[in-house]
């Protein structure tokens, strides 16, 4: 199912795979999606998580040391799509593992777990052409990040490629709790509206 959220706010929730368990992901994701969420990004563990902030970085040592790999998490999202068909699945994941496990076999392998699509941290969209084709291969939507510093030049790139939703980093830095939202963010927005249009 294409991700859709009919110009109207939408309910985005990351779960790192594998935290505490394969099984409790599973009952978290399905009680999210119940909850309201429409959209879960069922985040791969890695070992090296430098964009993410000291819980996630937890969640994802732990689930490390379960050895909870790729082709866990996409049983997982395969498991999550029988149980809930018409929710929102990201697979949110740095380059490395997919690497690993190969771009092809990745790509073929979300498309048959049904994820709708892949957000891949720490890959930019000058250096994104195999990954794209991969996925418009597939069928699957590229999310793309922006930050308050991305150009207008990246900013109109990343509006072109991206399928689904755009993912605004609303400050500079790594992923956490804060007291209060910087300024920045309703430049980036106002920013990526225009390269939209």
């Amino acid at each position: 199912m294409p991700i859709r959220f009919d110009h109207k706010p939408g309910l985005v929730v990351y779960v790192t795979a594998g935290d505490p368990t394969r099984e409790a992901t599973r009952a978290i994701a399905i009680a999210a999606i119940d909850a309201g969420a429409d959209v879960i990004e069922l985040g791969v563990p890695f070992s090296d998580p430098l964009g993410d902030g000291p819980v996630i970085q937890r969640a994802m040592e732990r689930a490390v040391a379960r050895k909870t790999s790729l082709a866990d998490v996409l049983a997982l999202a395969r498991d999550i799509r029988e149980a809930r068909p018409d929710a929102g699945l990201i697979i949110f994941t740095y380059f490395n593992p997919i690497l690993r496990y190969g771009l092809s076999r990745f790509a073929d392998d979300a498309a048959a777990a049904r994820a709708d699509g892949v957000l891949v941290i720490d890959i930019v969209v000058e250096e994104a052409a195999e990954y794209l084709a991969e996925m418009d291969r597939v069928g699957l939507a590229p999310v793309f990040l922006v930050a308050p510093t991305s150009p207008d030049e990246r900013l109109e790139a990343i509006a072109t490629h991206s399928k689904g939703f755009i993912y605004a980093i609303s400050r500079v830095g790594i992923t956490g709790k804060q007291q209060s939202m910087t300024s920045d963010a309703a430049a980036l927005v106002a920013g990526w509206l225009a390269c939209a249009d």
